[in-house]
């Protein structure tokens, strides 16, 4: 903020610099800062024209965040098709960042049940293996350093009407 108060302050003092030296009390009409944009509004940034304009990027054109350009520059050096059309790699690029939000969030959830305000690849092995589409997407995906997904078979898991009914007819454990 400071930076640009001065700068503001710098800019003031030049063009009441160059009022004096016009005599008219006005702004300078000579080559200078004030008499380059005589006549036009100010874009952003304080140029003028079609030079103020900023790029957008197709992906903020689409509303995403993961940069479109350059998976569309990894579809064409990748050698997956011969020719690559301008919406592939966007509509790659949203069905990526949809995936990652997901993960993410249900990571997110598991890092918290976990009383975590980390993401590790635990919670990352966990969020999958509790989501039924996901699990079938990662089946053969191996996470370094998760340990397992906890799961009891159930022919281990003590039946209390079969533990009742052996009890009744005389069979011990």
């Amino acid at each position: 903020m400071d930076r640009l108060f001065q700068w503001r302050k710098m800019e003031s003092g030049k063009a009441l610099a160059g009022a004096d030296q016009a005599g008219n009390g006005g702004p300078a009409k000579g080559p200078g800062p004030s008499a380059a944009g005589a006549g036009r509004a100010k874009g952003a940034g304080g140029r003028t024209g079609s030079a103020g304009r900023k790029n957008v990027t197709r992906s903020k054109k689409a509303g995403l965040v993961f940069p479109v350009e350059r998976i569309g520059r990894f579809l064409k050096k990748g050698g997956y098709a011969d020719r690559i059309g301008s919406g592939a790699p966007v509509y790659m690029d949203a069905v990526l960042e949809y995936m990652a939000a997901e993960l993410l969030e249900l990571a997110g959830n598991a890092a918290r049940d976990n009383k975590k305000l980390r993401i590790t690849p635990r919670h990352l092995k966990l969020a999958v293996g509790k989501d039924e589409e996901l699990d079938t997407l990662l089946k053969g995906v191996d996470f370094r350093w998760s340990g397992v997904v906890p799961h009891i078979h159930k022919v281990l898991v003590p039946n209390k009407d079969r533990d009742s009914q052996e009890l009744e007819e005389g069979k011990v454990k």
